[in-house]
C-alpha cells in the first residue's frame, strides 16, 4: 500500500519545500534510529548513522519511485549504511536492557540474563541473517517488503530466512538457550 502522503511530501520537496522533507524526517526518524541501534548497539553511531541515512535520501530524492513506499525506500537506505558501518567495524557491543516492572529482583534477573543470552546469540548470526530476523520477526516486514528492502527476490528471503533461523536454533541449542528436545 503506497502512502500518497509521503508521495505528496517527496514531490513538494522535490519543488523545494524544505518543509516537507522535515516532515518525513519526523515521521521517520525514530522508526530509522531505532533499527539502526538494533543493529549496531552503539547509541552515538546510530544517531549518526541515522543522520548520514537522512542526508543520503534527501540527495537522492529524486531516484525514489513514487509506485514503492517511501519507508521501504530509505529504510534500504538506512540498511545498507549500517551494513557499511558494521562491515567496518568488525566488533559488537552489549546492549543492556531495561528490566521489566512488577517482578521480583531474582525474575528480573533471570529475565536481564535470558535478555543477555538472546542478544549474544543474535550477535553470533552473520549481520546479514541478524538483519533478516529483526525485518522479520521485531519488525514484522512482510517477505515483500524484506525483499524490497535488501533487493532480492521474495523466495531468496523465504529460503535466507528459513536458513537464518536454523544457525539462531543452532546457536540458541550451544548457548543452552533452548532444550534439544
Amino acid at each position: 500500500m503506497i502512502d500518497d502522503e509521503d508521495n505528496r511530501l517527496v514531490n513538494s520537496c522535490l519543488s523545494g519545500n524544505e518543509k516537507a522533507y522535515e516532515a518525513l524526517i519526523d515521521k521517520y526518524q525514530n522508526n530509522i534510529f531505532n533499527n539502526v541501534y538494533r543493529m549496531i548497539h552503539r547509541f552515538d553511531d546510530a544517531e549518526e548513522i541515522t543522520q548520514i541515512v537522512f542526508i543520503k535520501a534527501f540527495n537522492n530524492l529524486e531516484k525514489f519511485k513514487s509506485k514503492y513506499k517511501f519507508f521501504s525506500w530509505i529504510y534500504k537506505i538506512a540498511v545498507n549504511e549500517t551494513l557499511n558501518y558494521l562491515n567496518q567495524q568488525k566488533r559488537f557491543e552489549e546492549l543492556p536492557e531495561e528490566l521489566v516492572n512488577n517482578t521480583t529482583p531474582h525474575q528480573e534477573y533471570e529475565i536481564y540474563e535470558l535478555q543477555n543470552r538472546i542478544q549474544n546469540a543474535l550477535m553470533e548470526l552473520d549481520p546479514q541473517y541478524r538483519l533478516l530476523i529483526l525485518l522479520k520477526h521485531f519488525e514484522n516486514f512482510s517477505y515483500r517488503e524484506i525483499a524490497d528492502i535488501i533487493s532480492v527476490p521474495e523466495k531468496t528471503v523465504k529460503s535466507r530466512l528459513f536458513s537464518a533461523r536454523q544457525y539462531l536454533k543452532e546457536i540458541f541449542l550451544k548457548m543452552e538457550i533452548l532444550n534439544n528436545d
